[in-house]
């Protein structure tokens, strides 16, 4: 049997270590202060639901925020992070965290669920497949950060 459950602020160094088996090795800059300043101050600013077997012992975690898309005129749930332990896989226990997960984010009135997914991921991008999702417009996510953030920013002074 699996349990899922809502995160609290005494589950963010679980959070932080599950997120550190999540990178297997890759750069990694987050840290459990982080994740308690911004998922479980004043205002957080995402949500974490838990997987757990029948001793209590975690099986993986879902990470989400809420998002809004103007193309569609609607809230939806932004899957950040989705990870189970090997041994959880192929239990159900990925779609039980996308259920648990939309089912906490209710109170955003979410019409989807997004995601980004690595295309060198396979397994993982099979399994979103199976479910129904479908790839997201014909666009890639880009980002700005470090040095390059911070010339735009000069130029906006």
């Amino acid at each position: 049997m699996i349990r899922y459950r809502l995160a609290q602020a005494a589950d963010a160094a679980l959070i932080h270590a599950l997120l550190l088996e999540m990178a297997a090795g890759e750069a990694f800059g987050g840290s459990v202060e982080s994740l308690l300043a911004h998922g479980f101050g004043k205002r957080p600013r995402f949500r974490v639901v838990l997987a757990e077997d029948r001793a209590a012992q975690a099986l993986g975690f879902c990470l989400f925020l809420p998002e809004y898309s103007s193309w569609r005129g609607a809230m939806g749930v932004f899957v950040q992070d989705l990870y189970l332990r090997p041994s959880a896989r192929g239990l159900g226990a990925g779609r039980g965290l996308l259920a648990a997960a939309w089912a906490q984010a209710q109170d955003w009135q979410p019409q989807f669920v997004a995601l980004m997914v690595k295309r060198s991921n396979l397994p993982a991008l099979g399994f979103y497949r199976s479910l129904g999702f479908d790839l997201r417009e014909a666009a890639d996510p880009l980002i700005l950060s470090g040095a390059a953030l911070e010339a735009v920013l000069g130029a906006a002074g």
